[in-house]
């Protein structure tokens, strides 16, 4: 990959910033000519959009739930989220460029099915969000970057990074806008409704304060994990933030999304504009389509065995094939046998092995 430019944007006056990392901060241009359309105004409502999770959404899961999925029902996907230390180190890009590498066959399904793609970048420097988010739109083809205000992982919150920055709003509001100073795309945030504890309406104020094109809202903070039923409360308390600042920010609520149903239902209640789901489609690969989908043991065999094909052929041996096994645990469930058949996935060692089980 190309080496990353200079960590200075050039100013309109010819000089240089005072900003340590030579970024303007709010200056009302980009670096970059050709500012893309703000797809997270222009799509339509209710949003449904695929949350980034770490060895899931690569670009094989996402092209398998874009197979299975309906568009009335799936509007973004994002990527694995990228660390910008990374991405702007010579040494460290090219395998973190691979959580933001995407198939020609994903990139046809997005054409066919009107889906944006986004990534997603973590850190805790203003200039190296400046310069990965300057990366992304000028060598890869992405229709969104989202910055990750909201991880829990503690070994990442130890670096600054993710939810920490709820704590740091100063440096939040800066990244944001060093984000947007260098990309042509629109930049949204995901976040947490707290670190320790719930400060949902000064957080989601401050974060306002950098016009980011979204927000998406998990309704825990970052203490509580995944340990806790997420507050849709506090999410609707974030929608009234915003409407009382006169806002158009499009706003999703992110947490226990159990179906499209109950999707429909908490966007009533709360307000957002739409929601991101996560661990819901771990539960069911065909989230996405009609409420009334059904997929019988055909479907899920079939399934399984085009993601096992798809994986070999996109990753071969530079990926882990022990990542695929958690998503046998969604195909092998729901018909009888199937305790027995996800067993003996769990010992498969490649793909061969598991085209041999299951008998193709």
């Amino acid at each position: 990959m190309p080496q990353v430019a200079p960590l200075v944007a050039p100013q309109r006056d010819g000089g240089r910033s005072p900003h340590p990392a030579g970024i303007a901060l709010g200056a009302p241009w980009s670096i970059l000519e050709g500012m893309k359309p703000d797809f997270w105004q222009e799509l339509p409502r209710p949003l449904f959009a695929l949350a980034p999770m770490e060895d899931v959404t690569d670009t094989v899961f996402r092209q398998i739930v874009l197979s299975v999925s309906d568009p009335r029902w799936l509007h973004v996907v994002c990527a694995e989220f990228a660390s910008t230390d990374g991405l702007c180190h010579p040494a460290g890009r090219p395998k973190v460029a691979e959580r933001l590498h995407v198939d020609p066959g994903e990139r046809e399904l997005l054409r066919r099915l009107g889906v944006k793609l986004v990534a997603q970048i973590w850190g805790s420097r203003p200039e190296r969000f400046h310069a990965a988010a300057r990366l992304i739109c000028t060598e890869m083809d992405f229709d969104g970057i989202d910055i990750n205000m909201g991880c829990p992982v503690r070994k990442i919150v130890k670096q600054s990074g993710c939810s920490a920055l709820i704590g740091q709003p100063a440096l939040a509001k800066e990244i944001v806008l060093a984000t947007k100073e260098a990309a042509d795309v629109p930049v949204s945030v995901k976040t947490r409704t707290g670190l320790a504890e719930v400060v949902t309406e000064s957080w989601i104020g401050a974060l306002l304060e950098t016009e980011p094109a979204a927000i998406i809202l998990h309704g825990r903070t970052q203490k509580q994990m995944s340990r806790v039923p997420a507050d849709w409360l506090e999410i609707a308390r974030a929608v009234r933030v915003r409407d009382a600042g006169g806002c158009t920010t499009p706003m999703l609520g992110n947490g226990d999304v159990a179906s499209v149903a109950d999707a429909l239902q908490k966007i009533e209640q709360s307000g957002v504009d739409g929601v991101m789901v996560g661990r819901g489609v771990l539960q069911d690969v065909w989230f996405f389509n009609h409420p009334a989908c059904r997929p019988s043991k055909e479907d899920r065999l079939e399934l399984l065995q085009r993601h096992t094909r798809l994986y070999a052929e996109t990753w071969g041996g530079r990926k882990n094939f022990n990542i695929l096994k958690k998503f046998y645990k969604i195909y092998c469930s729901g018909f009888p046998g199937s305790a027995e058949l996800r067993k003996q996935l769990m010992q498969a060692r490649d793909a061969a092995a598991v085209q041999d089980i299951l008998g193709c």
